[in-house]
């Protein structure tokens, strides 16, 4: 579960888009995940996402001229580099060296497809890796992390989020466009402003996905976000957590603890429970975001 900060120097629980995924996607890995805090293996697509990141976070530290493509493409060394300093561990995860240099270049394409989808000499962002969190009337806090923020000359903002799979189909958009919502709900509750654009920019395929929220997906979202804490503590008070399982358990890395697959599933952490609880605020601190 994701934490933030009170203002107050104390930390608490929040909900997430990704939360809400797990949780509709499979109780149990949402359980073992924010509930129970399994570790789990660093994942190389995971660690090549975190490094185009970082490459489309810093290519706008330049000036607008030098956003190229061939900049771009010199920063991914750079930016392993800083990443191998900032999360050693997490890093050492390659068996050889051939196995290593196969996975970069698979980065290289990623960063290539951005250039195809946007400009960047021509953008000048408000927010990039911009946390954004706030407090709904039921008193859940909830957070999130936006890739990038533009803002018009009329004012209007446009959220921007950089995926490095590939884009759905449109059967399957719907976690996606619960994700800009959430974002445009919690950017207009926490006081930044309202989004009248957002945008998924997928960089497997080069293809983006545009959602213009309107004022009614605000009361939607929250909606949403307090029946998904409502099924989150009937979970807990039953301690019914079960699996669901569906094509994604084959890349899953929980299996060990998944009865489903022949798996022991572990006691549910109390103290995981506590901490948990604490995305919903007290009444007191229910104005503080």
């Amino acid at each position: 579960m994701d934490s933030d900060s009170t203002g107050t120097g104390r930390r608490h629980a929040a909900l997430s888009p990704s939360r809400v995924k797990e949780l509709r996607q499979c109780p149990l890995k949402f359980r073992l995940r924010n509930i129970d805090r399994i570790g789990e293996p660093p994942s190389k697509e995971a660690l090549r996402g975190t490094l185009v990141h970082a490459v489309l976070e810093r290519l706008f530290d330049l000036p607008a001229a030098q956003r190229t493509q061939e900049r771009a493409q010199a920063m991914l060394a750079e930016q392993w580099e800083a990443l191998k300093e900032s999360e050693k561990q997490e890093t050492d995860i390659f068996g050889s060296k051939s196995e290593f240099d196969a996975w970069f270049a698979s980065a290289r394409p990623l960063v290539s497809a951005y250039f195809r989808l946007e400009y960047p000499e021509n953008l000048e962002p408000v927010g990039r890796e911009r946390f954004v969190s706030a407090v709904l009337p039921s008193g859940l806090a909830v957070r999130g992390i936006v890739d990038r923020l533009d803002q018009a000359p009329s004012g209007a903002l446009r959220v921007v989020d950089y995926k490095t799979g590939r884009s759905p189909h449109p059967r399957y958009q719907g976690d996606y466009i619960f994700q800009m919502r959430f974002y445009a709900m919690a950017l207009a509750l926490s006081g930044v402003g309202t989004a009248k654009r957002t945008q998924l920019l997928f960089l497997k395929n080069a293809q983006t996905l545009t959602f213009d929220p309107a004022p009614e997906h605000v009361a939607m979202t929250i909606r949403e976000l307090d029946d998904a804490w409502a099924e989150i503590e009937r979970r807990i008070e039953s301690g019914s957590f079960r699996p669901r399982e569906s094509r994604l358990c084959d890349w899953c890395s929980l299996q060990r603890l998944c009865p489903a697959k022949g798996g022991t599933e572990p006691a549910m952490s109390e103290e995981g429970v506590a901490y948990l609880k604490t995305a919903v605020r007290p009444v007191s601190q229910r104005a503080v975001s």
